[in-house]
């Protein structure tokens, strides 16, 4: 059960590392991700929003208990760095590697939730 939980906080970890990453990119250096967002075909006004929905995904899995919320914000991410992988090759600038280990880190956090509750 040890092994499990180290498991599970080293990915959440991880995860948390790579969003907080981008979170302070979308508000330290929106002039990038605005130009990122129009390359993509996305509208800039969700560039803040989308951040913050970020940052409550994290809260929701680091709070304790709220099971269903963790649930949502799993889900959540998975589509965020599904969309996010595909969006990076469709356009051919090679950034999604970050969306595979995101999603990697992701994968092995709700595996590993799973197994210690």
């Amino acid at each position: 059960m040890k092994i499990n939980k180290i498991i599970y906080y080293i990915a959440t970890i991880i995860l948390t590392a790579v969003m907080l990453f981008s979170v302070s990119m979308y508000f330290l250096k929106h002039e990038m991700i605005k130009d990122a967002f129009e390359s993509f075909g996305y509208p800039t006004y969700i560039i803040y929003p989308y951040a913050m929905v970020k940052l409550l995904g994290l809260v929701a899995l680091w709070l304790p208990g709220y099971k269903i919320l963790k649930e949502w914000a799993y889900a959540g991410f998975f589509y965020a760095f599904i969309l996010a992988f595909f969006a990076h090759y469709m356009i051919g600038d090679g950034q999604q590697g970050t969306a595979i280990v995101a999603l990697i880190a992701l994968i092995i956090s709700y595996i590993f939730f799973k197994k210690t509750k």
